[in-house]
């Protein structure tokens, strides 16, 4: 009998045959087996389970983020796709409180009618959960205006040691216990529990929205303008794209600033004179769908093949290090951070670029992780950059409170925690 058959069996006698399954499609890289509980009562039972047999466990949304990036599938995966319920939502307060498996795309949908959302934007809605978006720290091109998930976060449920349900925060925004264990929990990739619910602020859904783009001779041009613009106007985001991402989504292959604007009527009209008159003449106006689809296409723009990566520096910093790396980008210029692109490169040649813009990030006092990169080099790729001394102490020390036994995602986080 196999590890992962003992797993399955003993997972089926406290859920149900029904509801323990093989992995399919990115799955199969993140875990051995998939469970779907149904309550964090049941959550809690598997991780007692697996606390006493040694099994390593991870949270599974729609495994984009673990699939590329595990070194090998854990023993046991969480599914939480029967865990989607809103569980309280206050229009009139502008919060909601959900279980962690349901999308943003299905969360907005609810909220929608009362002309609000989640103000969270990772690439495809449709599919990243709310449990995932906060444990991977997913964030797109809106974290400009609206932050990331650890922004618009106000409350928190997990499962953790012992399978014991920990809450910290509340459910109206000026409520501010358990501040810090939020923290702590956004961005952990689930090293240190299996997030089961989540409160949320809300935003207003504006009225009217555009894009401006503009094309470019150079990067350096477009940087350029795009300081000047992030100068002059409050933007909803703030991006410049290289040729190869600017053609995906379907623009011409040049460098290309992307500026989101958003507001009432009479605010847009501000803005658009406010962004023509920094840009010039040669600036492009987007409006209706036309500005959904292609901030959509943006949003969505689809990782290349080859070696995938995101590097955050100081904003200042950040043109001089795209212009000087030599690979293709979608930079967030606002805020200091870019997914790279390294297309057409050997699995070796990945290893080595990947320390060489590591090295470069640190250099200018940021960091890179790596997204993806070919399966062969999985087990030899740092995917995650390597902090001080000081905070990797802490970090080792924080992973040993909350996850004694090292069931929880093990070896897939930084310096393998």
């Amino acid at each position: 009998m196999t590890i992962s058959t003992e797993i399955a069996h003993r997972v089926e006698s406290l859920i149900g045959r029904d509801r323990v399954r093989a992995p399919s499609g990115r799955e199969t890289r993140a875990a051995q087996l998939i469970a779907e509980p149904e309550t964090q009562e049941e959550i809690g039972e598997i991780v007692r389970m697996c606390e006493a047999n040694r099994s390593s466990i991870v949270a599974i949304g729609s495994a984009r983020t673990l699939g590329a990036i595990r070194r090998a599938p854990a023993d046991l995966g969480i599914s939480l796709a029967r865990m989607t319920r809103v569980i309280a939502y206050e229009p009139a307060d502008m919060t909601v409180a959900v279980q962690a498996g349901i999308t943003i795309g299905e969360l907005n949908a609810v909220t929608s009618p009362s002309g609000q959302r989640v103000a969270l934007d990772p690439l495809n809605p449709g599919l990243a959960t709310i449990g995932a978006t906060i444990a991977a720290h997913h964030a797109g091109p809106l974290r400009l205006s609206e932050g990331t998930a650890r922004d618009l976060l106000i409350g928190i449920g997990f499962v953790g040691h012992d399978g014991r349900a920990v809450r910290g925060g509340g459910r109206v925004v000026k409520n501010v216990a358990g501040y810090d264990l939020m923290k702590v929990m956004g961005g952990s990739f689930g090293t240190l529990g299996i997030i089961t619910e989540a409160v949320l602020k809300l935003r207003p859904v504006p009225a009217v929205y555009a894009i401006a783009t503009k094309e470019c001779t150079s990067a350096s041009d477009a940087f350029a303008d795009a300081a000047a613009l992030n100068d002059a106007a409050p933007l909803a985001h703030l991006e410049v794209t290289s040729p190869a991402p600017s053609e995906a989504i379907g623009l011409a292959p040049k460098f290309t600033l992307l500026a989101g604007i958003s507001g009432t009527a009479t605010e847009i009209e501000y803005l658009r004179e406010t962004v023509a008159k920094t840009l010039g003449a040669a600036c492009q106006f987007h409006a209706r769908d036309s500005a959904d689809q292609l901030y959509a296409r943006l949003r969505d723009l689809e990782s290349f093949e080859g070696l995938v990566a995101q590097v955050a520096t100081p904003p200042s910093a950040l043109a001089a290090f795209l212009i000087e790396g030599g690979v293709e980008f979608r930079a967030h210029a606002g805020c200091g951070v870019a997914q790279l692109y390294s297309r057409e490169l050997s699995p070796e040649r990945q290893l080595e670029t990947a320390k060489i813009m590591r090295l470069r990030a640190r250099a200018c006092d940021g960091y890179l992780r790596v997204l993806r990169a070919d399966p062969e080099i999985a087990g030899e790729m740092d995917f995650f950059d390597t902090p001080s001394s000081g905070a990797l102490t802490l970090m080792r020390r924080m992973k040993g409170a909350f996850d004694p036994n090292g069931i929880f995602n093990p070896g897939c986080f930084v310096d393998g925690i």
